[in-house]
């Protein structure tokens, strides 16, 4: 498909949207309106991005997905699977050490079909060279037809609810306070949409109205879909990943079909991937430091602390304990449990 045709195609699309919208539940999120579509909650803003993937995308047979809800890990986990892609590649220079790993591993329905500057386009994603190393926030059922009927593979990174919501509290602030920079606009948004606090969060992520949730009906389904179709879906927890990073860069490598050779661990291969990824690592690379992704998001912001377990400095115990009872009853029956500590 060419260009024109794409934008043709956005025109037709762009009157749908607006006669959709009309007719799905609204809710507000820390001062922007977020709609109900197809069982999960999305920005208004972006809407039109998730139907254009939804019904544009093709899938090759030799895809690899990550997905993910937002801020449970999927930066890291690009930084990762891109290493084992790529690590038999020959560069001049390693791709991490100059680019961003949200650049390197293209978001579907954010960058491909919602940033008028990114690359690829979706003219474009046909020009890219197998395998496509992609990514997406949208739950499974909710998935293009394509991605479900190929024999592309898809990793899902899940992460406790608490540190879920407690990372995306401090990136989200991080975003108002750099759209909303200026003294005098701020002032006048304050008016509006006050800074929300991390209560306001709390009660938000309990009511599950936050952009691409429900949280438990998105981990269940891709939870389920690994248990079903084990060699197209790999379920993975960033818990897990932090606990023992070796064994699961191995069984991410055997998924994707590209396991390490003997002599690969022998040299140390999966050690230094696990080196060059790391938080500590990747903070400390110029590249991450400065610069935005999209135009508004501090490329910076997507390192913070990493830590599994830095909920326990953000909630009272009658929180804590509302959480627990939440993830008791949405989790039962599923076999799927996660780690609130290290």
């Amino acid at each position: 498909m060419n260009q024109n045709q794409t934008q043709e195609q956005n025109i037709v699309l762009q009157k749908q949207v607006q006669n959709l919208k009309k007719s799905l539940p609204k809710a507000n999120f820390i001062g922007s309106t977020i709609l109900k579509y197809q069982g999960f909650w999305c920005s208004e803003q972006q809407i039109k991005n998730v139907i254009a993937f939804q019904t544009q995308f093709h899938a090759r047979d030799s895809d690899i997905f990550i997905a993910s809800i937002p801020k449970t890990g999927s930066t890291w986990l690009k930084s990762l699977l891109f290493s084992i892609v790529n690590r038999t590649t020959k560069h001049t220079q390693n791709p991490l050490l100059v680019n961003h790993p949200q650049e390197l591993v293209y978001s579907l329905e954010t960058d491909v079909y919602g940033n008028a500057f990114a690359y690829p386009r979706p003219h474009h994603l046909d020009e890219l060279p197998s395998p496509r190393l992609l990514s997406t926030h949208l739950p499974y059922a909710s998935l293009p037809e394509s991605i479900k009927v190929s024999n592309c593979r898809v990793l899902y990174i899940a992460r406790n609810p608490l540190d879920t919501l407690v990372s995306l509290y401090y990136f989200s602030i991080g975003v108002m306070n750099k759209y909303f920079s200026k003294d005098l606009i701020k002032r006048f948004i304050s008016m509006f949409y006050p800074i929300p606090s991390m209560d306001d969060f709390f009660e938000a992520c309990c009511e599950e109205k936050i952009p691409f949730w429900p949280f438990f009906d998105h981990v269940i389904g891709y939870w389920k879909a690994s248990l079903e179709e084990p060699n197209k879906v790999l379920f993975v927890k960033y818990e897990d990943m932090k606990e023992d990073a070796t064994y699961e860069l191995k069984k991410i490598a055997q998924f994707v079909g590209m396991p390490f050779t003997t002599q690969e661990e022998n040299e140390g291969v999966i050690e230094e991937i696990i080196e060059m990824c790391s938080i500590k690592s990747m903070k400390q690379l110029e590249v991450n430091k400065n610069g935005v992704i999209n135009e508004l998001f501090e490329k910076k912001s997507y390192f913070r602390k990493g830590e599994v377990g830095d909920w326990t400095h953000h909630f009272t115990p009658p929180m804590i304990e509302k959480m627990k009872k939440l993830m008791d009853e949405k989790l039962q029956g599923t076999g799927l449990s996660f780690k609130l500590s290290p």
